[in-house]
């Protein structure tokens, strides 16, 4: 086997379906690919619906179902598929992480396998994430750090433009470049990779666990490039509804702090996570008294500021 390609599905089957239907092409003209849904314990009729389009579809010959037994995040979801696969006889060249809510252009997976092949000394490689209008999405990134905290919490223009070059998320470009991280909706790993740094971190339920694996490998000499020409279409925030465009989102979950606080602890340590907690806080309060005198709108997760404060490393702790 040459590629897996994984696919963690909770709750999502008909968008799953469709993230099948568009990688059908693409795995008929890459022979050595297969395709691994786990699904994350849904609860609901999603394994029942994926394995029925598998059967209609007739693609059980490149896609198989792998229910789990219970909802452990999504580095746990793709750790299941991976680990057999590394272990198997036949280990694959490469491992393919694919959000459910993707839908594959044409050649974007051969475009991805590809570069790995033409960079042998690249670990990781990242799609271009776009919109169903092709309108690009932020899918290239830098690795958080105190500074970015400041100007993400902050939010003033003359703070943003003297750190533009730490904030996490830089403005999309055409190239092929090396960067700090890729977003996991799309995420190619070379398998030496795993070999070197281990599987992912299952401490992270969801959210920072690719950053901490880009990281990982970054430290063991793999960098990670970001590829445009592989496009893969990207509905935002589907499965966690944190992210999702074009509303007011929720209220962010429990899981999305202790996410970033373990980040922040587990690589840089506990003096360093209490210090970038507290200068986002303070930038952040300073930046919602300022929208108050300004009468500029809401568009914050509801109790942001006091999520934040209870998940902290100071009332937390700093035990990962």
């Amino acid at each position: 086997m040459s590629t897996l390609i994984v696919i963690v599905n909770y709750r999502t089957a008909d968008l799953t379906v469709d993230c099948l239907g568009s990688l059908r092409d693409e795995v008929q003209n890459l022979p050595d690919t297969r395709v691994v849904i786990t699904d994350n314990q849904s609860g609901d009729d999603s394994p029942k619906q994926i394995q029925h389009a598998i059967e209609q579809n007739q693609w059980g010959g490149w896609a198989s179902l792998m229910p789990l037994e219970r909802n452990g995040g999504f580095a746990y979801g793709n750790n299941r598929a991976i680990q057999p696969a590394l272990d198997s006889d036949n280990p694959p060249e490469f491992v393919l992480l694919l959000n459910p809510d993707t839908v594959i252009r044409p050649g974007a997976v051969t475009s991805l396998i590809k570069f790995m092949h033409e960079n042998p000394r690249v670990g990781i490689a990242g799609s271009r994430l776009e919109d169903p209008d092709g309108t690009p999405q932020r899918s290239a990134f830098r690795f958080p750090s105190i500074r970015s905290e400041l100007d993400d919490g902050l939010r003033l223009g003359i703070i943003s433009r003297l750190l533009r070059n730490k904030c996490v998320a830089p403005t999309v470009r055409d190239d092929t470049y090396q960067t700090d991280w890729i977003a996991g909706a799309s995420m190619i790993v070379r398998r030496e990779v795993f070999k070197d740094v281990g599987l992912m971190d299952e401490g992270y339920f969801m959210y920072y666990e690719e950053v901490d694996f880009c990281l990982r490998a970054n430290r063991a000499g793999w960098p990670c490039w970001y590829v445009p020409d592989s496009r893969v279409v990207h509905l935002v925030g589907q499965s966690s509804g944190v992210t999702i465009q074009n509303t007011r989102p929720k209220r962010r979950p429990d899981y999305w702090f202790d996410s970033r606080r373990r980040y922040f602890v587990k690589n840089h340590g506990r003096l360093c996570a209490l210090m970038t907690d507290a200068v986002w806080a303070l930038g952040y309060a300073t930046y919602r008294l300022r929208r108050l005198v300004q009468r500029k709108p809401d568009t914050d997760p509801p109790k942001l500021l006091y999520d934040f404060i209870r998940h902290s490393v100071l009332l937390k702790g700093a035990k990962v």
